[in-house]
């Protein structure tokens, strides 16, 4: 089965994510792996409900200057006793790719742990965004979203 990357966005709106989408997808489909965007950030993707969208290079490409997120967002934070590896051992998922803010940093960090615990190695990139800006980064850098809002 081929490896494969999800994306996933929650928390709030914020101009770019669809370009921040269509760019970390063409990196990955470049190299060969399949990409799933995950609709609803987190909130069904433990229960076996996650609705997803195989992003290709077409589709990159068309949501690229897109207003908005191609992918349905949610605010939902799932506790630990939800996590489950089926959905990535199912697509063969080797990397999380997570746009959000610091609930979203931080249920991504906690299911890596969770997943790890279950001898199931998932590689992490957090894209920083909140019109809050109140997570640190390197040398006080907005986050984006946060000079538009």
């Amino acid at each position: 089965m081929k490896k494969s990357i999800a994306i996933l966005c929650a928390g709030g709106p914020a101009p770019g994510i669809n370009t921040v989408i269509s760019t970390i997808a063409k990196v990955f489909l470049k190299d060969g792996y399949r990409v799933i965007g995950i609709h609803d950030g987190f909130k069904n993707l433990f229960n076996g409900r996650a609705e997803t969208v195989d992003i290709n290079f077409h589709y990159a490409d068309r949501i690229f200057p897109r207003g908005g997120s191609t992918l349905r967002m949610s605010r939902y934070k799932p506790k630990d006793e939800e996590f489950s590896a089926d959905f990535f051992i199912q697509n063969n998922v080797k990397l999380l790719v997570t746009i959000g803010g610091d609930d979203t940093a931080s249920t991504s960090n906690r299911l890596a742990k969770f997943l790890a615990q279950k001898h199931f190695e998932l590689q992490n990139i957090h894209v920083p965004k909140t019109i809050d800006n109140d997570i640190p980064l390197p040398d006080d850098m907005p986050t984006f979203g946060f000079n538009s809002a």
